[in-house]
């Protein structure tokens, strides 16, 4: 991998950071949508051109650059957010935690069994890393529509993953992680409406005070 797929992933890296340090809705979902946006143009820098790389690149594009940020903002408009909450772990203590599983990717990494063709490569480190900040933004994050965030982190880590085998991964395959992702935006924002409409709050959180009625 030459110099600006490298970059590229740093930028990746950075992305991640932002998400779990930021207040703001809004910037949160720009940020996983430039995130995307990074994944989509990926391939095309990795791997030499032809169609079947094309057409996961427009497809990444249309569906993490456009479609699903498109949802989460039509979500965000319809919901009201009510107070506003920390992370459990606090926006300082979700920055260190980001930090942390960064470095600890790229140990993990460095250990790893991996064939010649990939050793030392940015993609294997920057994909432990996006996993990981997705396992700690679903897990710090109160509001549903946080939650959606870490999903997509955690899939955008796989989608690096996946980059190591473009060439010989089948293009069903993709697509169908793709659909699978986005049959789960579908559930967590009827979830998130659901939430809205009879608690009038965000905080998932708050579904632990929900008791059976006899």
């Amino acid at each position: 991998m030459n110099s600006a797929p490298d970059q590229l992933l740093v930028l990746v890296l950075l992305i991640n950071i932002l998400i779990l340090g930021t207040h703001r809705t809004r910037v949160a979902i720009r940020a996983i949508a430039t995130q995307g946006i990074v994944l989509g143009v990926l391939p095309l820098m990795i791997h030499s051109f032809h169609s079947h790389i094309l057409i996961i690149t427009l497809f990444v594009l249309l569906a993490k650059g456009v479609c699903i940020p498109w949802l989460l903002f039509g979500a965000l408009k319809k919901v009201d957010f009510g107070e506003h909450m920390e992370p459990f772990l606090g926006y300082t203590g979700n920055i260190i935690a980001g930090a942390l599983a960064t470095v600890v990717a790229f140990a993990f990494a460095a250990r790893l069994p991996l064939a010649p063709v990939h050793q030392g490569l940015l993609a294997v480190p920057a994909a432990l890393a996006t996993i990981l900040t997705g396992f700690i933004a679903l897990a710090s994050r109160r509001k549903a529509i946080h939650q959606v965030i870490g999903y997509l982190l955690l899939e955008n880590g796989i989608f690096i993953f996946g980059l190591l085998l473009t060439e010989s991964m089948p293009l069903m395959v993709e697509a169908g992680a793709l659909l699978d992702l986005i049959a789960g935006i579908f559930v967590m924002g009827i979830i998130i409406k659901q939430i809205g409409r009879e608690f009038s709050s965000m905080d998932t959180s708050r579904m632990t005070a929900l008791r059976e009625v006899d």
